[in-house]
């Protein structure tokens, strides 16, 4: 068996006796005898695939599993949110009551949703290579980009498939990962926001917890239930302390094999600039939600996306701020080199990678303000900006091409372009003009008022008066406006004389000379010398590291277990039950139960299991990954992980490192004895 390397740095930061239960693998470079060793359990071919084929990826940012032959789909209640959000309104707030179609009529479409299923992975590298070799800067960045776009376009055969090129490694591997796309998504099930988000933030990234974060959603094809021959079946006993997990789903991208110059940027500036900015919008949208109800139940759930990323941010600062888990990334990256240089061949092919990577950081600095306000988005904070900025660009881009396009208008991606284009989902232009205000106000103090770009933006107008005349003025919350827009091309583009429209048009050059600049000068820089500290760590270290995460689908190991907590010392017991929601409920938000589950009290089985945590390793995009035991049968479901695993984005701690997931005999019980969802009971456990 080869020997498994931590990525804390390419050397073991937190050594044990026993292998550690680390690493977000890959499908197809699965390390099955290092889970023999430890576990006594293969994960064979046959295992895998159904694996594989039984999990599925939310467009959204999350993950989730097939439950049923009926392509019922198991996630967050966070996960859906958005879904949920958009289909209530102020007479029917599902958010706040829950919702349950009792029969297969009452479910709904969700506007945006999309569900990827991963179905074959083939490797691509020797074709990316090729096609990059002997380039440098812009024209390898060009060829990479272009020749990505070839593939993906040759594999996608239709709408309902999707093909995405992966960089695996920073570069040192390319696969392709072709999907079945299903974007015909209803709502089945939610439990009230009060239990899914039970304790609020302050308990969020917290263990013990009481949350029941779930919902259900269902695939449909020509307007039928997806009909399925892989999927989980629910597990009879679930688990107990101490049984083997694995967790199958989508981390949405890891920083442990950056450079030290990289983990520098972030620490220093990237993530000192993020946490200022989403705490003052945390401040706004909190002072908005005191305006009313109305206000407070569509603003939700966005203030809940800042405040869990401003935590998030939080905890991955602290991590870097960490002088002994900083020198030691700092010691084994020095070691790393030396070990290079020792190698005349090596040091020519590979010497230099490490200090391009730091020159571009540098630049990076430079330009971050313009590249994250004008390009990025961030200076533009308004859901009808988005529209137009996607109608304008759709316009330039799509008579190009496909291998010429800007990455996000390549064919591959147009499907869930015109999804999101011709959303349904409510607008509110009161919530629109407050983050718009906001984000323009932003842009000012970043950029300065002098800054040429920002005159052009503002004019003569305060931001607040800006947004309030592009969001009062525009008429893009028109579906068949939007429509004939993106029908009609670049002509119906340069002709409209909608506001946003215009105020998109107007600040497209500026946004795309930055942008230019940052990819021919800087993402080049660093793309081609992350694909060389790749290949050089390859001819060190083999392929025996897993790649980074990148919002492809993924499988871990590990275990039931609990652990310490550093700042009390008091052992924390893996399992909760459904008794310790009521003994913590105060009935007052966050620690507010529903009403549902008061007058269910004396049904429950207070000692059922209720979340746990195990050691599997997870980041950001595990949200609604199944929990399944040896026998890929569902015993949980991921909704978070603990405040100590927050800094793994940057290296897995075995000792304290957790997932943290909703039991599968709590979800039943739940179902059963509160929401009466008998028909969704008797469809997860038919086998």
């Amino acid at each position: 068996m080869k020997k498994i390397l931590t990525l804390f740095g390419l050397a073991c930061l937190f050594c044990s006796g026993t292998l550690a239960d680390e690493g977000m693998w890959t499908f197809n470079e699965f390390p099955s005898d290092q889970v023999k060793e430890k576990y006594g359990f293969t994960p064979d071919p046959e295992w895998l695939e159904r694996v594989r084929l039984s999990s599925v990826r939310l467009a959204e940012g999350c993950s989730g599993s097939f439950v049923s032959p009926d392509g019922l789909v198991m996630t967050n209640h966070h996960c859906a949110h958005s879904c949920i959000e958009q289909l209530s309104t102020a007479e029917k707030d599902y958010v706040a009551t829950g919702f349950y179609a009792k029969t297969p009529a009452g479910e709904v479409r969700c506007p945006e949703v999309e569900i990827n299923q991963l179905t074959r992975i083939t490797d691509v590298t020797a074709r990316v290579s090729a096609a990059t070799k002997g380039l440098k800067d812009k024209e390898y960045n060009d060829a990479l980009k272009a020749e990505m776009s070839k593939i993906e376009k040759e594999c996608a055969e239709g709408t309902d498939i999707r093909c995405d090129v992966v960089s695996l490694y920073h570069g040192g591997k390319y696969d392709l990962y072709r999907y079945k796309r299903f974007q015909d998504v209803r709502l089945v099930f939610a439990p009230e926001f009060a239990i899914a988000f039970f304790g609020g933030d302050p308990d969020n990234f917290m263990f013990p917890r009481y949350d029941l974060d779930i919902a259900f959603l269902r695939v449909y094809e020509n307007n039928q239930p997806v009909r399925l021959k892989n999927y989980f079946k629910w597990s009879p006993e679930g688990v107990k302390n101490g049984d083997l997990t694995f967790v199958s789903g989508h981390p949405g991208g890891s920083s442990r094999l950056l450079t030290v110059a990289e983990l520098e940027f972030e620490r220093d500036f990237f993530l000192v600039k993020r946490q200022l900015y989403q705490a003052e919008l945390r401040g706004l949208l909190t002072e908005f939600q005191n305006r009313g109800a109305e206000q407070k139940r569509y603003s939700n759930g966005l203030l809940f996306g800042i405040e869990n990323s401003l935590k998030a941010r939080r905890g991955m600062h602290e991590r870097l701020l960490d002088k002994r888990f900083f020198a030691m990334k700092f010691a084994a990256e020095k070691a790393f080199r030396r070990n290079i240089n020792s190698n005349p061949e090596w040091r020519k092919a590979y010497g230099g990678a490490w200090d391009a990577i730091a020159g571009a950081q540098g630049e990076l600095k430079k330009i971050w303000a313009p590249l994250s306000y004008l390009e990025n988005g961030r200076g533009f904070s308004s859901t009808l900006f988005q529209i137009a900025r996607t109608l304008v660009r759709s316009a330039a881009e799509l008579p190009k091409a496909n291998e010429k396009r800007l990455r996000e208008y390549a064919d591959s991606n147009l499907p869930a372009v015109r999804q999101n284009l011709f959303s349904a989902a409510p607008i509110y232009d009161d919530l629109e003009i407050e983050t718009l205000t906001f984000s323009l106000t932003k842009l000012r103090e970043e950029l300065g008022v002098d800054d040429p770009r920002v005159r052009k933006v503002l004019g003569t107008f305060s931001p607040r008066e800006l947004a309030v005349s592009l969001i009062k003025g525009t008429k893009l919350r028109n579906v068949e406006l939007r429509k004939s827009l993106f029908e009609g091309g670049q002509a119906a583009i340069e002709k409209s004389d909608d506001p946003m429209i215009v105020f998109a048009r107007k600040i497209d050059t500026d946004a795309r000379q930055i942008r230019t600049r940052y990819e021919d000068s800087i993402e080049s820089v660093i793309k081609k010398n992350s694909e060389l500290i790749a290949r050089a760590q390859f001819a060190v270290y083999g392929t025996s590291l897993y790649p980074d995460a990148t919002f492809t689908l993924r499988l871990t190991y590990g275990q039931v277990k609990g652990y310490k907590d550093a700042r009390s010392g008091k052992e924390i017991q893996p399992l909760t039950r459904i008794a310790g929601a009521f003994e913590r409920n105060t009935g007052r938000d966050p620690f507010a139960l529903p009403t549902s589950w008061i007058k269910a009290k004396d049904r429950l089985d207070l000692n059922t299991p209720m979340n746990f945590c195990t050691t599997n390793d997870i980041i950001g995009g595990n949200s609604g990954s199944p929990v399944i035991n040896r026998d890929a049968e569902i015993v949980g479901l991921v909704f978070d992980g603990n405040i100590e695993s927050l800094g793994g984005e940057y290296g897995f701690d075995p000792a304290v490192n957790r997932a943290v997931a909703v039991h599968g005999s709590a979800i039943e019980e739940t179902l059963k004895k509160i929401y009466h969802a008998e028909r969704l009971v008797t469809e997860l456990k038919s086998r």
